[in-house]
């Protein structure tokens, strides 16, 4: 029975207690630790638990049960909990995005190779049926070599939003859409895709004068074969209606599922390519529905992957590629310039000071609060 302990009592933290408990007979939450204990004890009322509660998560390291960590925190945390439960002998499982700066991925990498513990960095998104499906898809080659993505990472999100204490802010939060809401869709254009070789783009804030940070960037990326991608982030699109079209030389797919596939006539112009069309159609039909998905699904791969000494489907390694897709985002968008990837130490946003010093402030923020009252938490359109 695999010990668990949850750092964090915010907003994601059920998401990864109701996870948990789906495997009862794989694990047991036995700690919980929030700054306001109050949460936690929260927590366990509702979720019926009986861990013990801490308020600082040094006060756990000394115990020698924990198998596995959740490390559900502000981002500007996750390096330093991370690297302590890592060096303490437990496995983690930290939210996204995984750290504020490469260098604290890195970091965070070389604990986990140092002390031969996983690391995995969620991405639930990759963890449902429709995301699988396409990656098998993008897999088979039928489509021909991608000449272009269409990543649509649309979110909405009121001017209160940034209130909350730790949120609008380069020092605590790491960013804004891009880092924050993106990151789901980042990750996966990078897993399904792989890395582009240059990065080119803008950022504003256009809704939000309560937050240092961006609330729309637009990217476009480049891949070395001429391939092209656009990226935009953005927490100001009313409807979240969120896609990624990937468009072939020979066919074009997409989550949410859409697919069209065309042949040349002699002329040049369109018709349908429908026998292509049935042999993708066929092979998506024919792909079985995963049994867990979301948090879920990734929780039972973590789990999966410590009871039998495998390999996890995001690792920290993947994690910092995510991020350094975010972080050359930022660099190109306040810079002012297309950068050369991949990212080095001797990006001037490598460090977290770095980012600090570079990157565009749009406002100040104005409001800080504990936490919300009350209020609904949504996952987006799709």
């Amino acid at each position: 029975m695999l010990k668990i302990a949850i750092i964090g009592a915010g907003a994601i933290a059920p998401a990864h207690i109701k996870s948990y408990l789906e495997f009862q007979d794989r694990c047991q939450i036995v700690a919980m630790c929030d700054g306001f204990p109050e949460k936690a004890e929260k927590l366990r009322e509702q979720f019926h638990l009986t861990a013990d509660i801490y308020d600082n998560h040094k006060d756990i390291l000394n115990r020698n049960d924990i198998d596995l960590v959740s490390v559900c925190t502000p981002p500007y945390t996750h390096a330093e909990i991370s690297i302590d439960f890592l060096h303490a002998g437990s496995n983690v499982l930290v939210e996204k995005p995984m750290a504020s700066s490469l260098a604290e991925c890195d970091a965070m990498n070389a604990a986990a190779k140092k002390n031969n513990k996983i690391l995995s960095v969620v991405a639930q998104n990759r963890f449902t049926t429709p995301m699988m499906k396409l990656k098998q898809v993008l897999d088979t080659k039928l489509m021909g070599p991608i000449v272009h993505t269409q990543v649509d990472s649309y979110w909405w999100r009121g001017h209160s939003y940034y209130d909350l204490w730790w949120r609008g802010t380069w020092e605590k939060e790491g960013g804004g859409c891009t880092l924050n809401h993106a990151v789901h869709h980042i990750d996966i254009f990078q897993w399904m895709n792989g890395m582009p070789s240059e990065i080119t783009a803008v950022s504003s804030n256009t809704s939000h004068d309560n937050a240092e940070v961006e609330d729309i960037s637009i990217a476009i990326a480049k891949y070395d074969n001429g391939s092209l991608a656009q990226i935009t982030s953005s927490v100001v699109h009313h409807g979240e209606e969120q896609q990624l079209i990937f468009q072939g030389k020979n066919a074009r797919v997409s989550a949410p599922w859409k697919l069209k596939a065309s042949k040349s006539q002699e002329n040049g112009f369109p018709k349908e390519d429908k026998d292509l069309e049935d042999k993708l159609q066929h092979y998506y039909d024919q792909l079985e529905d995963l049994k867990y998905q979301g948090h879920s699904g990734q929780i039972d791969n973590v789990l999966t992957a410590i009871e039998t000494n495998g390999n996890v489907l995001i690792d920290g390694i993947q994690g910092r590629k995510t991020l350094e897709l975010i972080t050359a985002i930022y660099q190109s968008s306040s810079l002012g310039k297309t950068v050369k990837l991949p990212l080095t130490e001797e990006s001037p946003f490598y460090t977290r000071e770095g980012v600090l010093k570079n990157a565009t402030h749009f406002y100040e923020k104005t409001t800080s609060i504990d936490n919300f009252g009350s209020g609904e938490i949504t996952s987006g359109g799709n």
